[in-house]
């Protein structure tokens, strides 16, 4: 997904990171006490300070890690708290919550291929390269976090239209979820395969 990855690379790469990052979980927060629950809201998670949504392994050196073996940045941030049932429409508002976080990365990939097509011929190559690479970062997200395993944000626009016994079987995978993620990326090439295959084909599209 990402080719050249030298340092002033990783270093734009951090920062995006960082940034789609924050927003992502800020929006969950927000979307939730939106909805009426105020968990996230009493924790001070509706906020843009990094700090209050980073990990420091799961965020940081992890995709590192990913980005080096498989080109692909593979992450995870400090869960946001929500109690599914205290916001507005059951199990759909939950979903809400869950999708909340991927439709904003995908919306600042959007925003970041218009600026780069309205002025790719006014800026330097530099400053291009910064908004692609941080329309890849939040490509990358947004697929990411669209697969449809507990305890990733897909899984729960899925548990919302589930039948209760697929949705009994995901609450029992949720604990387990993200280390079932982790193994089929190890483990499967065809499956991280597929991931790079979408993001691709997503960033064809935009630019």
């Amino acid at each position: 997904m990402l080719g050249d990855l030298g340092f002033s690379t990783l270093v734009i790469i951090f920062i995006s990171l960082v940034v789609s990052i924050t927003i992502h979980e800020a929006m969950h927060a927000f979307t939730a006490h939106w909805l009426g629950d105020d968990t996230a809201h009493r924790e001070g998670r509706i906020s843009l300070n990094p700090l209050r949504h980073v990990d420091p392994f799961s965020t940081i050196v992890l995709p590192l890690i990913t980005l080096v073996l498989f080109k692909v940045p593979l992450l995870a941030a400090k869960p946001v708290p929500f109690n599914p049932n205290r916001v507005k429409y059951e199990e759909y508002g939950a979903g809400l919550v869950g999708i909340a976080g991927p439709l904003t990365n995908a919306f600042l990939a959007l925003l970041a291929s218009g600026f780069v097509h309205l002025f790719s011929g006014a800026l330097a190559s530099g400053v291009i390269e910064v908004f692609v690479i941080f329309a890849q970062i939040n490509v990358g997200l947004f697929v990411f976090n669209m697969i449809p395993i507990p305890p990733l944000d897909g899984s729960r626009l899925l548990y919302a239209f589930a039948p209760e016994s697929l949705q009994g079987i995901m609450t029992q995978l949720e604990q387990f979820g993200i280390i079932i993620v982790f193994g089929l990326v190890i483990a499967f090439h065809g499956f991280i395969n597929i991931i790079i295959n979408i993001n691709q084909s997503i960033l064809k599209f935009l630019f």
